[in-house]
C-alpha cells in the first residue's frame, strides 16, 4: 500500500508558503518558540526519536497541538529511530493517536511504518533517511511522501537540481550543530560503546578528542577534536534558499535550552520575514511576534559558525582545539595583574562566563566575580595572559533578557458593531473570514455622551488581554448610541473571543494522504547495512519494490569488524593543511588511523576525487 498526499506540493516560490521549523525539548520550550514566531515546531515522543533525551509525553503533545493551531502552527512529531519487530503495534497505535490528536506531521526514517495500518496523516523523510539524490527524492515523492528533509551536507546547486527535478516539499537546516557524518550513516557512536544514532542514542564521539598516525606508526597530531564542527549558520543565505526552492528553514537543537530557541527563533524570524516583505510572500502562520529583547546569535550557545557545504567549500569549518560554546569575541587582554586583567574593548558583567585559548591552544574558561570599571575579577586567572582574546561563552544578562522577556503573538481581528430593530450585533472576524457573531437586546438608554460613550466601547472591545488576539480595527455603525456599562462591554468581547477561538479551531485546515495502490520501484537492487534495513517490515517493503539483496542494519548484529562507521564531506587532512591539493608534499604516510580516548584505533581512508573521508573499523 503507498501513500500520496491530496494536495499537490507548491514548486513555484512565489506561491508557497515559507516555514520557520523550531526544535522543542519539551512543551514549554514549544509555547516560547511559538510566541517568538515559529511557524511550525518538531518535537519528540517519550520513544522512537532521534534525540531520546527530549521525549515528551502524549498529553503534552496534545496540548502543545491545541495551542500551536490558534496561531496555524504546524506541529511535527519525530518518530525517526530504526523500529524493532516486537514495537510495531506500539508505533502504530501511537501513530494513530497523534493523527487523532491533530499532528500536522510524523518525521520517520523506517520505511517498516509504511507496511503498518496508518491513519491518512502525512509523513516527512527524516534527514537519516539519507535524501542525497534525486533519485531517492523521487522514489520518496512518489512513495507518498509530503516532504523530504535534505541532507545538511548538501549544496545548493544540489539543492536547485533536486527542486527542478521534484515536486516535493524540500526542508533545509539552516542553522544549528552539524553531524560530521552524512546524515543516517554514522555509526561511530554504536562502534565504540553499542549506542545507536539510529536509535536515538548518539553519544557525540564526533564531540570527542582523539589522535592521528600515519601508516608508520608516526603520530601527526595528539588529543584533538579532529571530528567537531562548528555550527552550521545559513542566514545570510536565506533568500537564495528561497530562490531555490526550499520551503521549510529549520533550526537544530532539540536538546538545546529555552535561551537558545528563543534567541535563534526571534533572530530567523526577523530575517525570513524581511525577505518575505521583499518579495510579497506568505509565511505559513499567523499572527505577529514582539519581544523586548534583541536577538543575537553569538549571545547564545554556539562553537563559532561555518556554511558548511553549502557553496561546496570545506574552509575553516571545524573545532579543533574545543568542542563546547565558544560564545562571543569580546577583546584582547592588554594587562594581567595577580586576581584581575583589563581589556582594550568590550564589556563584561558579573557572573558572565568567559573563555579563552591557552598556550597549547585548549579552551579553558572561568567566571567573572567582579566588575570595577574596566578592571575584570575572575573566579580563576589561571591562562589569562597579556595579548589572548577573550571569549563570552555565558552572557548572564543577556541570558536574563530572555528568560524574562515580554514575548507575545498576535493575531489581528475586526470588530464590527451593527444593529437591527431589536439587536445589537457584534462581528469578530479573522483574517481567514473567520467570524464570531454576538447579539444583544436593545435595551439600553441612549448615552448623553455619544463621543465619550463610542470612545468607551472602542477602548474596551480592542482589549484583548493575554488571548492570541489584537483587536486592530473597530467599526461601530449604528445611528443612536447606547450607553452599556464597561463590564457588560468586556463580558461581549470575552464571549467573543471564545467563539471565534472555537470557530478557528474547527476550521483548521488539516493536510491528509490519500491511497495509492501503485508500487514505485526503488532506484538500486542491493542494499547493505547502511539502508538501515532493522526489521522485517522493512525488508519486505524494499522487497516489493525491487530490491533484491538487503543486508541488514548494523546495529543487528554485535560484529562491527571492518565496517564503514561513518562518511563525510569534512576531511582531517584538509584540516590540518595536508591535502595534496593544498600542499603537494607528503610528509606522512597513508593510510592514516584516529586513535579514540580508549585507544582503539580506525582507519581513515580519504577519497580525494570527491572529496570524502571515512572512518572503518579494523580487527
Amino acid at each position: 500500500m503507498l501513500l500520496k498526499s491530496d494536495k499537490d506540493s507548491k514548486t513555484n516560490w512565489k506561491t508557497s508558503e515559507f516555514e520557520l521549523l523550531v526544535p522543542a525539548n519539551n512543551k514549554d520550550i514549544a509555547i516560547k518558540a511559538i510566541n517568538a514566531g515559529a511557524d511550525a515546531v518538531y518535537i519528540g515522543y517519550l520513544k522512537y526519536g532521534a534525540r531520546v533525551q527530549a521525549g515528551n509525553s502524549i498529553e503534552d503533545i496534545i496540548n502543545l497541538i491545541e495551542y500551536a493551531h490558534r496561531y496555524r502552527v504546524k506541529i511535527y512529531v519525530t518518530l525517526n529511530t530504526i523500529i524493532k519487530d516486537s514495537e510495531f503495534e506500539k508505533i502504530e497505535k501511537l501513530i494513530w493517536h497523534l493523527y487523532t490528536a491533530g499532528a500536522d506531521g510524523i518525521i520517520i526514517q523506517d520505511m517498516g511504518i509504511l507496511k503498518c495500518n496508518l491513519p491518512p496523516i502525512p509523513l516527512i523523510a527524516s534527514t537519516q533517511c539519507n535524501n542525497n539524490s534525486v533519485e531517492k527524492i523521487k522514489f520518496l515523492e512518489k512513495t507518498g511522501f509530503k516532504r523530504v528533509i535534505l541532507p545538511r551536507e548538501i549544496t545548493l546547486e544540489e539543492i536547485k537540481e533536486i527542486r527542478n527535478s521534484t515536486k516535493i516539499e524540500l526542508e533545509c537546516f539552516v542553522h544549528g550543530a552539524l553531524c560530521v557524518s552524512y546524515s543516517g550513516q554514522c555509526y561511530l557512536s554504536y562502534a565504540i560503546g553499542r549506542r545507536s544514532a539510529n536509535r536515538g542514542e548518539c553519544a557525540q564521539p564526533c564531540r570527542k578528542q582523539y589522535s592521528l598516525k600515519d601508516a608508520d606508526g608516526k603520530f601527526i597530531v595528539r588529543n584533538k577534536y579532529l571530528l567537531s564542527l562548528k555550527d552550521l549558520n545559513l542566514s545570510e543565505r536565506l533568500e537564495e534558499l528561497i530562490l531555490s526552492g526550499v520551503t521549510s528553514f529549520k533550526i537544530e537543537g532539540r536538546l538545546k535550552n529555552e535561551v537558545y530557541t528563543v534567541n535563534t527563533t526571534a533572530f530567523y524570524r526577523q530575517a525570513i520575514d524581511k525577505i518575505l516583505s521583499n518579495y510579497n510572500l506568505k509565511k505559513s502562520s499567523q499572527g505577529e511576534s514582539t519581544y523586548d529583547f534583541e536577538p543575537n546569535l553569538y549571545k547564545s550557545f554556539n562553537r563559532g559558525f561555518t556554511r558548511f557545504n553549502i557553496d561546496n567549500s570545506k574552509k575553516d569549518i571545524s573545532t579543533y582545539n574545543y568542542s563546547k560554546s565558544l560564545g562571543e569575541y569580546i577583546g584582547i587582554v592588554k594587562s594581567v595583574k595577580k586576581d584581575y586583567f583589563k581589556l582594550n574593548t568590550g564589556i563584561l558583567n558579573n557572573g558572565d562566563g568567559i573563555c579563552f585559548f591557552d598556550d597549547n591552544k585548549n579552551l579553558n574558561g572561568t567566571y567573572i566575580n567582579k566588575i570595577d570599571e574596566d578592571t575584570v575579577y575572575p573566579a580563576s586567572i589561571k591562562g589569562i595572559k597579556e595579548g589572548i582574546k577573550i571569549y563570552r561563552n555565558y552572557n548572564k544578562k543577556f541570558e536574563g533578557s530572555i528568560l524574562n522577556a515580554n514575548i507575545t503573538r498576535k493575531i489581528p481581528l475586526m470588530m464590527r458593531m451593527k444593529e437591527t430593530d431589536d439587536f445589537y450585533v457584534f462581528f469578530l472576524t479573522d483574517e481567514e473570514g473567520n467570524c464570531a457573531n454576538y447579539l444583544e437586546n436593545k435595551i439600553y438608554e441612549a448615552a448623553n455622551n455619544k463621543e465619550k460613550a463610542i470612545n468607551t466601547l472602542k477602548i474596551q472591545l480592542s482589549k484583548s488581554g493575554e488571548t492570541e488576539f489584537s483587536i486592530e480595527k473597530i467599526d461601530i455603525d449604528i445611528e443612536n448610541i447606547p450607553f452599556i456599562r464597561v463590564s457588560k462591554i468586556n463580558e461581549i468581547r470575552r464571549i467573543l473571543t471564545l467563539r471565534l477561538r472555537k470557530i478557528r479551531r474547527k476550521n483548521y485546515k488539516y493536510e491528509k494522504r490519500y491511497i495509492n495502490t501503485q508500487i514505485i520501484k526503488y532506484p538500486a537492487e542491493v542494499l547493505d547495512y547502511r539502508a538501515n534495513v532493522f526489521n522485517e517490515k522493512a525488508k519486505i517493503f524494499y522487497e516489493e519494490r525491487g530490491v533484491k539483496v538487503i543486508e541488514k542494519a548494523l546495529e543487528s548484529s554485535d560484529n562491527i569488524s571492518n565496517r564503514e562507521v561513518m562518511v563525510s564531506k569534512y576531511c582531517i587532512k584538509n584540516q590540518l593543511g595536508l591535502c595534496h591539493k593544498q600542499n603537494p608534499i607528503k610528509r606522512y604516510k597513508e593510510p592514516f588511523f584516529l586513535i579514540d580516548e580508549f585507544n582503539k584505533e580506525y582507519l581513515v581512508e580519504f577519497k580525494c576525487k570527491d572529496c570524502v573521508m571515512k572512518i572503518k573499523t579494523v580487527d
